[in-house]
Parts: structure tokens; sequence; C-alpha cells
């Protein structure tokens, strides 16, 4: 049981002064884009239904002055499901009985590519449990194959946690962007829902490598984690402003019933909302995904998020005989949709909520890759002198 926004849980109604001070909060986080600690835990600890909207819209406008309405969309291609992990909420853990394993070809992993460039996707996301069979020698291989074949693409990698060398040799190969969620800023919490031979340290060092190296970096946590707290979540939110990720990824804990931690209750769509909403405040920069765990909790979870401040979607291109095999939680969305399917009700998803698709790479606003900042100096200062 986790034991976070109990007000919001119990249909608590505010005074006016808490009510107030709440929208009080959230309008000096717009304006400065932090809070001290106690005011994060004040609004975690007070908001009722009654404030979100106006911290949804506050979050709505932030995202609106950077990205208008456009959405960018990422092809999703889930290229294994080995792991050696054994995250104890992970339904693919290296201890998870009765899963059918898979992994894609090289050839495999650019038919899905070659379909969803011809959708008109121009990132790919390359995800996969941490599955050491793909060595630093065939993600090489595989981003070279990628980028020679689709000119301008950017390619994002999720492939867990790896040498700061391996980082450098996938970076200079082309690899753009690299996914790792730290999944929760607290020790205490990272440790209860991990094995012992997995590091809190660890993790965190490989964000900060890949931040050094020069990739645009994404984090991102989990709300509702058996027994997080609220102080937990102000954590979450203190480290991202520290680490300044380009993408954050949040998503509701989903309980799986093949894992350490089943017969927990899961998060619930609105305490992830108010997450996503305050990251937007935090980072009015940052690429948000509405992730898929939100539109497999709730029919409209991911629209809901569009309007809290998320600008990223990732529709799944992986082949569909095994989407069902990548079940990281339970009762996953899309699994059976063809890949053209999953892009048009996506599509008609993003536009039905007042937004418009962006299909060109989206970058973080700000991102230039630091290897084009040497050319750039390299102009400059010397060939043009």
């Amino acid at each position: 049981m986790n034991n976070i926004f109990k007000k919001l849980k119990s249909n608590y109604k505010n005074s006016a002064e808490v009510s107030n001070k709440i929208r009080t909060l959230v309008n000096k986080l717009a304006k400065n884009s932090i809070l001290e600690k106690d005011e994060f835990l004040y609004i975690i600890e007070n908001i009722t239904i009654e404030e979100t909207d106006y911290l949804y819209g506050k979050a709505y406008e932030s995202k609106y002055f950077y990205y208008q309405n456009r959405v960018y969309l990422r092809g999703l291609i889930e290229i294994s499901n080995y792991c050696k992990m054994g995250c104890k909420y992970c339904g693919i853990n290296n201890k998870s009985e009765g899963v059918e394993r898979y992994r894609l070809t090289v050839e495999e992993i650019i038919k899905c590519c070659e379909i969803g460039h011809d959708l008109g996707y121009n990132t790919f996301v390359l995800q996969s449990g941490e599955d050491s069979y793909y060595t630093d020698k065939l993600i090489i291989e595989i981003l070279g194959i990628i980028k020679a074949k689709f000119p301008g693409v950017r390619i994002t990698l999720s492939f867990g946690e790896r040498s700061k060398e391996s980082y450098k040799k996938i970076f200079d190969a082309g690899a753009d962007r690299y996914l790792l969620r730290h999944e929760t800023a607290s020790r205490r919490l990272y440790e209860h829902v991990h094995p012992e031979f997995m590091s809190f340290d660890n993790r965190r060092e490989c964000l900060k490598n890949l931040k050094e190296i020069g990739y645009q970096v994404g984090a991102g946590f989990m709300v509702g984690l058996p027994t997080q707290n609220n102080e937990d979540l102000v954590e979450d939110l203190l480290f991202l402003k520290e680490l300044e990720p380009e993408m954050i990824g949040i998503g509701p804990y989903l309980c799986h019933e093949n894992t350490e931690l089943k017969g927990n209750e899961s998060g619930t769509l609105e305490e992830t909302l108010i997450m996503v909403a305050l990251t937007r405040l935090i980072l009015p920069k940052a690429l948000l995904p509405a992730t898929t765990a939100l539109g497999s909790l709730h029919a409209i979870g991911r629209e809901k998020a569009l309007k809290s401040g998320a600008n990223v979607m990732m529709p799944n291109i992986s082949p569909t005989e095994n989407r069902s095999k990548y079940e990281i939680y339970q009762n996953k969305i899309c699994v059976t949709d063809t890949s053209d399917q999953c892009r048009n009700c996506i599509e008609a998803r993003i536009i039905g909520v007042g937004h418009e698709i962006d299909l060109g790479v989206g970058d973080y606003i700000d991102f230039e890759r630091k290897d084009k900042l040497w050319i750039k100096w390299l102009i400059k200062n010397i060939l043009i002198k």
C-alpha cells in the first residue's frame, strides 16, 4: 500500500484558505520553475480534485508557450523481453515465470523502422529489457543500418544500465537519446522495490554519465509504488530539477500479479496527472510523454495527460505477434493493433482533444549534440579566418 495524496483519495474538501494557498504556490511554481521542499509537500499533501484543474491549466499554458499544441510521435520498437534485472514490479524481470521470451533480429528491427518511416515517423525508440545479447558491437551495427537507410532520423535507446564507455561508443555511432527512468529518487523506496544487486547509486551515475556524454536524456518515475509517500514524490521533483533531463517519463505503478509485489494497489490516473503537471512547471521545455500506462489505466488517460502538460506519444510499431509478450504490466493496450491502426488511433485521439501531430524529429527545444557544437566552433574559429 502507498501513502500518497490522502486528501485526494478521500474526496476531502479544502477550506478557502488552503485552496487559495495551493493556487498561490502553483502560480509561484509557474513563474519560477521551483519551490521549496516544504512548498512542494504542501501541494501534494493538500491538493484535492477542486484544485487539479487549476494546476493542469497552468501546466498546459507552460507547455503551449514552448510547443503550442504539437504532439511529437515516436515509433516504439520493443526489441527484446529478456532481462537480467530483478525489478520487483516488472512482469518481465529475471525471475518471472511463464514469460515467453523473444528477441528481434537485426532484419526484424529494420523492417519495423521501414514500417514506421512509411507511417511518417522520424524518431525510433528501441526498447528492451537489460539483455546482454545486444552487445555494443551489435547495437552499433543496428544504428549504422538505420542511420544509413533513413538519413536524418533520431534514434532513442532504452537498454538500461551500461558502462560509461558503452554509452560513449553507442553515442558516437549515432544514438541521439537515451531513456533510463530513475524509477524513484528515494533510496529507501528504490531498495524496497529492487533486489539487493541493483544499485540506487549506479542508476544515478548512469544518468550523470549520459548527460556528460551529450545524449538527450530521459529520466522518470512511477506514481503509486507500494510504500511510496508524499516525501518520496517531492524527492522525485527535486531530483529532476537538479538533473534537468530533456525527457521525463511519468506513469502509474500498475500491479502485475506475476511479480513479488502482487496484491498491491496500483497508482491512479489523477495522482499521475498531478505529477505530470508539476513536472511540466518545473521543467517547462521538457519532452513529456503521455505514457501507454496511462492509456492502459483509463480509456482517455493519454488525452488527459496532453491537457495536463504532456507533449509526446509513442505508437507501437513492434511486430504484433510479440507485443503481448512485452508485459511489464498487465492489461496493456494496443497489443493486437497493427502499426497503421495504432497510428490512426493515436492521431484521432490527439486531434480529438484539440492538438495536432508533429512528425518532425522532435528534439528538445534547446538541444544541440556536443559533437555538432565542436564542428560549429571549428568553422567559426578556424575555417572562416
